[in-house]
């Protein structure tokens, strides 16, 4: 089946993969965002203990998406794996440092003989929630703003700032992404501790920060989507030279109008699921808001690769930046990676049982007490 198919049709499949993968990821994110309101929604060490037990429930869900789509990335499309996670090492390094900490943290937390002390695993999880979402933010808003790297006729790669990533901290619509990313996350993290913990001073201290995070959030995705819309973009012609274009990424949506509703769904339902959240107190407003990010994150990923558009351009040398098109594997792998995707419904399947499963009581005083296992 997938052998017959043409290249070109193989990685655009990936790449919707790709786009599935990275939604799916930064709805998972309201972990890290609910680990930096430890300090904020508890005020006792008991409480603290309630929310770190709820979202100790979920923590693997988000590791395993983000190894499933380093995975992908390489196995799909290896030159911006090798130009990325070799070139902009920094950046990644620190993510990935995140990440270690934040499962040691939930493992030794409450260990006997724990001789560092739970502050400084909860502080450890602060880390890994500030970290993951300002610099995976501001990494996915370069592929629109453009990379340092240049790659010869061999396809080697290689980094032209001494800075290795850290310098798209400088440029403000990445800022404002990874900003937006990480306010983003918090608000939903305090609707997922309305949604799974029966403690009423939680949530209503949860319910305030919905609303405080959500706030900032809307002022600085407001600002990367005012300077996304309003930029030149990275367009690539019929032959395959790159070339600056006013407004590219609107006229994605524009050329687009399915990847736009898409969009325009996804705002209104994070802004309802808000509003509902915060002002209604209503429990379930979790699920429209994350319903809302997916799709938002995937329209994003589709304006990026999609419509004759280099999906991780490079600003000092244009023709360098890499598109669906001259970053991929070969058809053979392609080929051979879709037979092993035709897996990914069942995956979800079981993600979402496991979800249910573990989301059939909520956390009490009462259920911590009763089991066994406790972050």
């Amino acid at each position: 089946m997938f052998e017959s198919m043409e290249l070109s049709s193989l990685q655009q499949y990936w790449w919707v993969l790709i786009s599935i993968l990275g939604a799916a990821l930064v709805f998972l994110l309201f972990v890290q965002g609910g680990q930096t309101l430890l300090f904020q929604v508890a005020k006792t060490d008991e409480e603290r203990t309630f929310l770190i037990n709820t979202l100790g429930r979920k923590w693997e869900l988000t590791f395993t998406t983000l190894v499933t789509f380093g995975g992908a990335f390489f196995a799909s499309f290896p030159l911006f794996y090798a130009t990325s996670f070799g070139g902009a090492y920094w950046v990644w390094m620190a993510i990935l440092f995140g990440f270690i900490v934040q499962a040691v943290s939930y493992e030794f937390r409450s260990k006997a003989g724990n001789f560092l002390g739970k502050k400084t695993y909860e502080c450890f999880l602060f880390a890994n929630g500030f970290l993951a979402t300002v610099l995976l933010g501001a990494a996915v808003s370069t592929f629109f703003t453009g990379s340092a790297f240049s790659i010869d006729m061999y396809n080697l790669s290689k980094w032209d700032l001494p800075t290795h990533g850290l310098e798209a901290a400088l440029n403000i619509q990445n800022l404002s992404l990874g900003i937006a990313l990480f306010f983003l996350t918090r608000m939903t993290g305090a609707m997922y501790f309305m949604n799974s913990i029966v403690h009423e001073e939680i949530f209503k201290r949860s319910q305030k920060q919905v609303f405080w995070n959500g706030l900032i959030f809307l002022v600085f995705f407001l600002i990367f989507a005012g300077l996304l819309l309003t930029s030149q973009g990275y367009a690539v012609d019929t032959n395959g030279i790159v070339y600056m274009e006013d407004y590219k990424y609107l006229n994605n949506f524009l050329q687009m109008p399915l990847v736009l509703i898409f969009f325009l769904i996804g705002v209104v339902l994070v802004l309802w699921g808000w509003y509902r959240s915060f002002a209604k107190g209503i429990v379930r407003a979790f699920w429209c808001t994350s319903a809302g990010v997916f799709l938002v994150v995937l329209s994003l990923f589709f304006i990026a690769g999609f419509n004759n558009t280099s999906f991780y351009p490079s600003y000092t040398d244009l023709q360098s930046s890499l598109t669906i098109y001259n970053a991929s594997s070969s058809h053979f792998t392609l080929s051979v990676m879709s037979y092993v995707s035709l897996f990914i419904p069942f995956v979800v399947l079981y993600i979402a049982y496991a979800w249910r499963s573990l989301a059939k009581l909520k956390i009490s005083k009462e259920e911590l007490n009763s089991n066994s296992h406790v972050y």
